[in-house]
């Protein structure tokens, strides 16, 4: 089973920026899907982007040009950079990792973004 704790998140401003880290750790054998999902208020849970095998990036397309994932192979980490954040970036966002075909989220971390 692996275990994923989240961090960073908060309050900004408006065009702001905040950096979200999502540490895997635990039986981990084979990583290849790291992800980062997001739910605002009232809404379902939404994809904002993913990496694939620390190379292939997928973005949602209201945060391209604006959020960047990344990952760390030796940490078994991954971020989420996001710059220039909006009022509609508020939201609960979680990290979704797949080690050897089996899903897990994270805690979940708030992001507010403060017009």
């Amino acid at each position: 089973q692996v275990q994923l704790v989240q961090s960073g998140g908060g309050l900004v401003q408006a065009g702001g920026s905040l950096r979200l880290s999502c540490a895997a750790s635990g039986n981990i054998f084979s990583i290849v899907f790291m992800g980062w999902y997001r739910q605002a208020p009232g809404k379902q849970r939404e994809f904002v982007a993913s990496i694939i095998s620390s190379s292939t990036t997928k973005y949602t397309d209201s945060v391209k040009g604006r959020f960047t994932i990344s990952s760390d192979n030796a940490k078994n980490t991954v971020y989420l950079q996001m710059n220039s954040l909006k009022p509609e970036d508020t939201a609960v966002y979680y990290c979704y990792v797949v080690n050897s075909g089996v899903g897990s989220w994270g805690q979940g971390t708030l992001v507010t973004v403060a017009s």
